[in-house]
């Protein structure tokens, strides 16, 4: 289109533009800090199992969709990511921390 004519933007096009220019003029962290904000104040509203039950069913909805199997894989797939960014013996370290985080066994004795 030549510059010279004008198009009418769509609202997706303006929401784009206007979030860019929020993220130009405040940074990338307001939307975090906006985000927490209104995070608080739904659970304030709602409580927060609010949360519980909207990622339940959101995992239900995913599951419908893509089948059981699907979580199976982007675990393998979210695995496979943390051992090629910290190294095949990265699970090992981390499990030696975690065994050692608590003296106490599971019934409570320790």
């Amino acid at each position: 289109m030549p510059k010279n004519e004008k198009h009418e933007m769509t609202v997706r096009e303006a929401g784009k533009k206007g979030g860019e220019a929020v993220k130009e003029k405040y940074g990338p962290e307001f939307y975090s800090k906006i985000g927490k904000k209104g995070g608080e104040a739904v659970a304030g509203e709602r409580g927060r199992e609010f949360y519980s039950e909207i990622g339940k069913k959101g995992g239900e909805a995913v599951k419908r969709k893509h089948g059981p199997e699907f979580y199976s894989e982007i675990g393998r797939r979210g695995g496979e990511a943390v051992k090629e960014r910290h190294g095949p013996e990265y699970y090992s370290r981390i499990g030696k921390k975690g065994g050692k985080t608590s003296g106490k066994t599971k019934e409570g004795q320790g």
